[in-house]
């Protein structure tokens, strides 16, 4: 039994102080001071850890102004706060000991849109794709492209400055910037736009903090112009935050804005931003080009850029070589495919924009006739992408490639801390070839990529930092890394910001750095904004890379065997993508349905990892705690679990905070599937589960739940019973005492009778051992899961009509235990036992050679990832036995026409079995049906997430997300499809409506029957 868990470290009485009086201020937001909090924001992407005193998550502007004016106040004068956006930064820049203010749980509006004008103003939280998704009707969007887009939020591009592909038709977040308004550390409301001479001499004059500010800066800017001149580098990638050289815009008027963009907090609090918009360009085009070795890709960029291309992206072999194992790559590959003999160690992707189709094609044809030149022939060969869907896709695979750099196996791998320098483009390649001996020097492994056209490389060295030699490496490697990109002429911050690497600014700086401390002290005299980044007031200090906290300090705790024993939990590198806010996503649905960061894969892995330290820290191997809890069996410890959960001193227990964290989760494996690291949240939360409930009692619900695969049986007996019990207002309370809701009706029908009337024998291995070879190959077994096979019946029956009129024999395979309801509760060594004999029985069907085939894609994929290890055997999905049986399908015109066909796919199949749509898309493109895959996230049903009542508000939040919409839009002649059980139980409980699963359909359509199943009232 694992011990009661207490974190370290308490909140200090200033900060308690201080929150109390934030609410007596009236500060309307969200104020979160525990553990679970302080432990997922003391995480950024960078390799530091910093645990701050609280957060606080604003409502509005009001909410700003509160906190400064509180912070003011003299009893809270040693408080410090540091604003965070998506949390995705790489250098700490808002990892603070103590208060983050995050915007991006309330302050999200998109608060006007001017399409005539071609402005947006926005509160600081929206994100940067939010904001595009809603410009795109009007034509417009906005420009700088980042690869964490769809994460990323407006006020954290303003406080980095960010930008990344296209920069150089582009520019940075601060060439699109009109407008900031922005919360002053005294409290000060301000909006920051360009003034006239007229205007600014108005401004300094006042004897305010604003005039103050203004008066420093137009004061700098004027005696400090030579230097500045000199100082600042000619770089599209120029110095981020302070930016002195960008003071006066072109028409000579003073701007701000350029001070605060890239500031990283450290000035004033963003809350809204007013954002100049560009057209969409009409046509574009993606020419992707393979290079035998990376150095020649890099030399042959010089000839893309000259070409006047767009943008340059290059990629190396590590890179490229981990695309390949990641989901996004099934519908690129034909884009990047193999040279005989010849191997790809990287890659050029050219981006040719166009207003219209024919000015497109002219630009084409002149970048491949160069391509094609003798001179410059240097490549293996290229392909382009025209489609929107493919363009869109490989940026996908392009943006992905920073969190790609962490999915190895073992502890040493890529991070980041010299990951974005800058030099001037002529010199790129060079410099490069010295990067890269300097760190094949050092015995380091890394990846490369970047932003060739703008001299931009991104390269993060492989790294363990629970090693000391490895910890020291992250200042050699960096000084030396400074000293290179400064002889080459160019920064070490091109695009992420500086945060911890602070303590080189002075060098880069040299003689005006003290007018950055001006401006500091102007803006912040007191240093309480996110103080030791970028300036600081004379005679205080600037953060040091290797004296903040590494996240190897813990992990060092923690061990090696264990962190790689809790799937890759321990390994989340803080990329943030399950930050996705897109709802037609698949992940994370917790996430996107509650905004907040604990509820998360990122949140919940940096619980889990913390958890393990405070284990470790005690000396407990949670893998042998598992072991004893399985022999000695949960009667044994009945009493003193109930004790454990009756006494009040183990109401801090830190497991109850991991636990609430772990039950929002809907275990879909959205993150096993679309995490770049592969975190895989249902994984190690079954561990943990297993792990809690042996400390504490479990709901009523867990038992009733684990058990239904072995009691369906039983209640199918007694269907009158249940039935009255699910559908009536009495039974549905006493289930919710259970903790149970929405539950489905059995229906009528039984597929036991349906077989035996249908003369469907049932799969023994003897039966089917006793087949000649064939029989076996005209065989199919299907493999009904308890769910499909109690409440959807129909579907095996549809199945099974539909292998006849194909022209094979289906079998129906035994009634047996997939184990899923167990692995997912954390009744693990239940599972085990399960597993174990349902993979003999399955595994002796598969070695007689017939295929089998599952009918839900969540069931069938637990056996390639649950039983992974115990079954060799593949359960097919639906699609992948269609596929290959394309031939023996035929449609009756008659069935199809003036229908259109839509599939709503269940958010495991999306993400875990990545070329699912496309197969389908063959199936029913080899029956003439043009189908159309429908954008949705999760149904919020999720096997039996949506049927526990502590749940249900999230589920139906979840529906109405994506689901509601396709569902309502649907009309006479539109065929819905759902492949999911509880995707089409959640559609009947919510809508009234069923269903089909595409096997029905098909069935209907090849047997010219007009009559196709559609979302008829259920």
């Amino acid at each position: 039994m694992i011990p009661r868990l207490r974190p370290h470290g308490s909140i200090p009485l200033p900060a308690v102080g201080f929150f109390q009086r934030l609410v007596e201020a009236g500060f309307d937001g969200d104020i979160e001071t525990g553990a679970a909090s302080r432990t997922v924001f003391s995480t950024d992407n960078s390799i530091y850890q910093i645990e701050p005193t609280g957060i606080l998550f604003p409502k509005g502007i009001e909410d700003l102004q509160i906190t400064a004016a509180v912070l003011s106040e003299p009893a809270f004068r040693g408080i410090t706060v540091a604003p965070r956006g998506g949390g995705t930064g790489t250098n700490g820049q808002s990892l603070t000991s103590g208060i983050v203010v995050d915007c991006s749980r309330h302050m999200n509006s998109i608060l006007e849109i001017d399409p005539i004008r071609r402005i947006a103003r926005v509160q600081a939280g929206v994100v940067k794709d939010q904001l595009n998704q809603a410009l795109k009707p009007y034509g417009l969007f906005f420009a700088p492209e980042l690869s964490t887009s769809n994460r990323a939020t407006i006020g954290g591009m303003v406080s980095t400055d960010a930008c990344g592909q296209g920069s150089c038709l582009y520019g940075k977040t601060s060439n699109h910037v009109l407008g900031l308004r922005i919360v002053l550390a005294d409290g000060t409301d301000w909006w920051s736009r360009p003034l006239d001479a007229e205007a600014l001499k108005e401004i300094t004059a006042r004897r305010d903090r604003v005039g103050e500010i203004h008066r420093t800066i137009d004061r700098i800017a004027r005696e400090k112009r030579d230097r500045i001149t000199e100082i600042f580098p000619k770089l599209n990638r120029y110095m981020t935050g302070y930016d002195l050289a960008h003071i006066r815009r072109d028409d000579g008027r003073f701007d701000l804005n350029a001070i605060l963009c890239g500031s990283e907090g450290t000035l004033a609090m963003i809350a809204e931003a007013e954002l100049n918009l560009l057209p969409i360009p009409a046509h574009a085009a993606l020419i992707n080009i393979r290079y035998g070795d990376f150095n020649t890709a890099l030399e042959d960029a010089r000839t893309l850029v000259a070409l006047k291309v767009a943008s340059v992206e290059t990629v190396d072999e590590k890179v490229l070589g981990l695309a390949k194992g990641d989901i996004v790559w099934t519908g690129i590959a034909r884009f990047f495919p193999d040279d005989a003999g010849r191997t790809t160690n990287g890659i050029n992707i050219a981006e040719v924009l166009a207003d219209d189709e024919a000015e497109l094609e002219r630009k084409l044809a002149e970048v491949t006739a160069a391509l094609a030149a003798g001179a410059n022939a240097r490549h293996l060969g290229y392909t382009i992408a025209q489609d929107h869907a493919d363009v869109e896709a490989i940026w996908s695979m392009r943006k992905r490639a920073v969190g790609l750099l962490g999915n190895v196996d073992g502890p040493v791998r890529p991070v980041a801390f010299v990951e974005d320098t800058a030099v001037p483009p002529e010199n790129l390649a060079a410099y490069i070839r010295e990067f890269r001996a300097l760190l094949d020097g050092a015995g380091l492994s890394y990846g490369m990529f970047g932003h060739v056209d703008a001299g931009v490389l991104h390269v993060r060295p492989a790294l363990d930092l629970t090693r000391n030699d490895h910890v020291r490496l992250v200042r050699e490697v960096s000084d030396a890394v400074v000293a290179l990109t400064r002889r080459y002429g160019g920064v070490l911050w091109g695009e992420h910001g500086k945060g911890v690497r602070s303590e080189y600014v002075p060098d880069f700086f040299g003689d005006l750095y003290p007018s950055l401390q001006e401006i500091k002290r102007a803006f912040d005299p007191e240093n309480r904004l996110n103080p030791g980044k970028i300036a600081t007031p004379s005679g205080q200090a600037l953060l040091k890379i290797d004296e903040v906290p590494l996240r190897g300090n813990i992990d060092r705790i923690i061990g090696n065997e264990i962190r790689a024993a809790f799937d890759n939990a321990a390994y989340c590198n803080g990329n943030g993508a399950c930050f996705d806010f897109d709802e037609t996503s698949p992940m994370c649905p917790s996430y996107k349905a509650t905004r907040d960061r604990r509820f998360s894969p990122k949140g919940r892995a940096a619980l889990m990892r913390e958890w393990l330290r405070l284990l470790a820290e005690k000396g407990i191997d949670p893998r042998q705690e598992a072991k004893r809890l399985r022999r000695s069996g949960p009667l044994a410890s009945f009493a003193r679990r109930a004790f454990n959960s009756l006494n009040p001193q183990n109401r801090d227990d830190f497991s109850h905070e991991v636990r609430a964290s772990m039950d929002t989760c809907l275990a879909c494996k959205a993150c096993a599937g679309q995490c770049p690291v592969k975190v895989s949240v249902p994984a190690f939360r079954s561990k943990f589960l297993e792990l809690y409930y042996g400390r504490y009692l479990r709901p009523l619900k867990d038992p009733l739940v684990a058990a239904i695969e072995t009691t369906l049986p039983l209640v199918h007996r007694i269907r009158p019973a249940y039935n009255l019990v699910v559908g009536t207002r009495a039974g549905r309370m006493m289930m919710r005492v259970a903790g149970l809701t929405s539950l489905p009706r059995l229906p009528r029908i039984s597929l036991a009778k349906e077989a035996a009337r249908l003369g469907v024998p049932l799969a023994t291995p003897r039966r089917i051992e006793t087949l000649s070879p064939h029989e076996r190959e005209k065989s199919v077994i299907f493999v009904a899961d308890a769910f499909t096979a109690y409440f959807d019946p129909e579907v095996a029956v549809a199945a099974i009509g539909l292998a006849r009129k194909m022209g094979l024999s289906p079998f129906l395979a035994a009634s047996h235990v997939n184990g899923k309801a167990l692995h997912v509760h954390g009744y693990l060594g239940r599972f085990e036992a399960a597993a174990g004999r349902t993979a003999h029985y399955l595994q002796r069907l598969d070695d007689a050679g017939v295929a089998l085939v599952g009918l839900d894609p969540s069931m069938t994929l637990a056996f390639r990832s649950e039983y992974k290890g115990i079954l060799k055997a593949t359960i097919l999905l639906p699609q992948e036995w269609l596929v290959a049986n394309l031939g023996r399908l035929a449609a009756s015109p008659s069935a199809i026409k003036g229908r259109s066909f839509r599939l709503m796919s269940h958010c495991t199949e999306r993400t875990n079995a990545p070329a699912s749509i496309a197969q389908w898309k063959r199936v029913f493109g080899s029956l003439g049906i043009d189908l159309q895959a429908a954008e949705t996230g999760c149904c919020g049903m999720a096997g039996t997430f949506g049927h526990e009542a502590r749940n249900r508000p999230i589920s139906e939040r979840l529906y109405a997300m994506s689901w509601k919409r396709e569902i309502d839009a649907a009309g006479d002649t539109d065929s819905l499809m759902a492949t999911g059980y509880s995707c089409r139980s959640q559609v009947k409980e919510i809508d009234n409506k069923r269903l089909p699963h595409p096997f029905q359909v098909i069935d209907k359509i090849i047997s010219e029957n007009p009559d196709i199943p559609q979302a008829d009232v259920a």
